[in-house]
């Protein structure tokens, strides 16, 4: 019986493997009688491993074992299915055995694809990048919204025969008792009248310098003189005769161009900024911030104003804001103590709306700017900028680094109030130093 297997060729003498006589084991290249058969097409192959310094060798060298057999050498092509110890996916095992590399990302005896740490370094300074980004285009944006709805409509160049600029800054700040705008419901809430036209209602010069603002308060019955001036509207050259007005009558002539030289003319201060708010702006940005909170020591009543506070510690809505500033007849000094009021409830209002809780929430700033500069007219070369500021400025005033006063009063004519002119000339002399103002008001 023929036990051999088929396709054998050569001599039946010759010995398969380590049994054969021979004193030296055989290898498969030795034995051309085994024949064979053709080599399957190979799968692809796995990814091939570097040789490592420890871990296991399936091709023993010194041996007849070479690549799963004993004796046996696989032609090109033939997969013996044997596992070399390769690992693939994140097992584990020893570092530098059969099992492979139990660490993610490589280990000593494995083939381990792993992922690698996120780069929170990198993530961080890119969210900050973001967040800058984010933070100037919406503060460039807010820049350009808010100057296009300012009203440049004061032409301070029209104004002639002005004096020389001093140190700092000045504004004249002028609260109107304009309605535009307001509805037939406003003005009887508000208690504005139907009044056609405008006039002032009050009148400050605020000197922003580097000793610190200085708030002053023109009583709108200060008796001035009406100079030479140019008209606003017509061009036309009027000649001053000397005549003796009260201040508001200049605003109600010719507007705020010959305020701005009825008010230069009779101080000799020069005004670089003019800014004007009606009754209706006034009252919205009060609402729009949640009201004032004001310290009134004496209750009063009014009734034109419709002012009917109790004293102490109270937060003053929009409708009862403007009947602060507004009321005179129930006070003693008239004029005098309504400008002293209303220092001090435009400084409180300065104070309270440049806080980070209506600067830093957009549900309150853009309200609060909306209402201001939509009823705010100021000149021709106001910028953003100037107005903050003035702003800020006036915040100054209540926090201890700035002053406030009354003009000088030396007496009055005909029910107008008379500047005291040494103690103006002081005053002036001071501002345009930016010295630290000394001169006491009344």
């Amino acid at each position: 019986m023929n036990d051999w297997p088929d396709r054998r060729t050569g001599d039946r003498s010759e010995r398969y493997g380590r049994g054969s006589a021979s004193p030296q084991p055989e290898s498969a290249r030795s034995m051309p009688h085994i024949q064979r058969r053709p080599a399957q097409p190979r799968t692809p192959q796995r990814p091939q491993v570097p040789p490592q310094s420890q871990g296991y060798d399936d091709r023993y060298q010194d041996g007849g074992y070479q690549d799963g057999g004993y004796g046996n050498s696989p032609e090109p092509g033939y997969d013996s299915g044997y596992n070399t110890g390769q690992v693939y996916g994140s097992g584990s095992g020893d570092s530098g055995g059969r099992g492979g590399g139990g660490r993610r990302g490589g280990g000593d005896g494995g083939y381990v694809q792993g992922r690698s740490a996120p780069d929170w370094r990198r993530r961080i300074k890119l969210g900050a990048l973001i967040l800058v980004v984010a933070v100037l285009a919406v503060s460039i944006s807010t820049y350009f919204w808010a100057d296009s709805k300012l009203k440049r409509e004061v032409d301070l160049s029209k104004v002639i025969e002005r004096p020389e600029s001093g140190d700092g800054t000045n504004y004249l700040i002028v609260g109107s008792d304009s309605r535009e705008g307001m509805s037939a419901e406003e003005k009887k809430r508000l208690r504005t009248g139907s009044a056609e036209g405008k006039r002032t209602d009050s009148m400050m010069i605020l000197h922003d310098g580097s000793n610190g603002p200085t708030l002053i308060s023109l009583p709108r019955d200060s008796n001035v003189e009406i100079p030479t001036f140019v008209g606003s509207e017509s061009g036309k050259k009027f000649q001053g005769t000397g005549r003796q007005v009260k201040l508001n009558a200049a605003y109600a002539e010719d507007g705020p161009e010959l305020l701005v030289r009825t008010v230069e003319f009779n101080t000799g201060l020069h005004i670089d900024h003019y800014v004007e708010i009606g009754f209706g702006g006034f009252a919205k940005i009060v609402d729009a911030i949640g009201g004032v909170e004001m310290d009134i020591p004496k209750a009063f009543k009014d009734k034109k104003s419709g002012a009917d506070f109790q004293a102490g510690k109270q937060t003053l809505n929009g409708e009862q804001s403007l009947a602060f500033v507004r009321t005179r007849y129930a006070f003693e000094g008239s004029d005098l103590d309504r400008t002293k009021n209303q220092q001090k409830f435009l400084a409180a209002l300065a104070s309270q709306t440049a806080t980070p809780s209506t600067i830093l929430n957009p549900f309150k700033l853009y309200p609060t700017m909306g209402a201001g500069l939509d009823t705010l007219i100021v000149d021709k070369d106001m910028s953003l900028w100037a107005l903050g500021n003035m702003f800020f400025a006036m915040k100054g005033v209540t926090g201890g680094e700035g002053t406030s006063m009354n003009m000088p009063i030396s007496g009055s004519v005909g029910g107008n109030l008379v500047w005291d002119k040494a103690k103006v000339k002081q005053l002036v002399q001071q501002l345009n130093n930016d010295e630290k103002v000394t001169v006491k008001g009344n």
